[in-house]
């Protein structure tokens, strides 16, 4: 299995997010516990980043510690937040195959 970790995040709640999601992604990759950590932002988290400024500011922060930042472009278009998540530099892209890829083994996956 690679050291890559991709986290699912689902869950729109903002305390979830800051306490959990956030949290583990940041420790994740400051002390090394996995070479790679994908953040990626699916169904109603969409549409929490586009109306939270805190929670923009909290993905900028784990953006500037090398978590790597990614959308369901499904999700992000029928929400209309595509705009504004490309706009925070975050990779809007179909998921459906490459989420496929991680739950066939390429990687370990979280999901909150």
């Amino acid at each position: 299995m690679e050291n890559r970790l991709t986290i699912l995040w689902t869950n729109a709640d903002p305390i979830t997010a800051e306490k959990m999601v956030f949290m583990y992604a940041r420790a994740s990759k400051k002390n090394g516990w996995w070479d790679d950590v994908t953040l990626l932002i699916w169904g109603a988290t969409a549409s929490l980043v586009v109306e939270n400024e805190a929670i923009r500011e909290k993905l900028a922060e784990l953006q500037e510690h090398g978590v790597h930042i990614s959308a369901c472009r499904a999700c992000a278009d029928q929400l209309e937040a595509t705009p504004v998540l490309e706009k925070l530099g975050v990779e809007v892209i179909y998921w459906g195959e490459p989420l496929t890829e991680v739950l066939k083994g390429k990687g370990a996956l979280l999901s909150v």
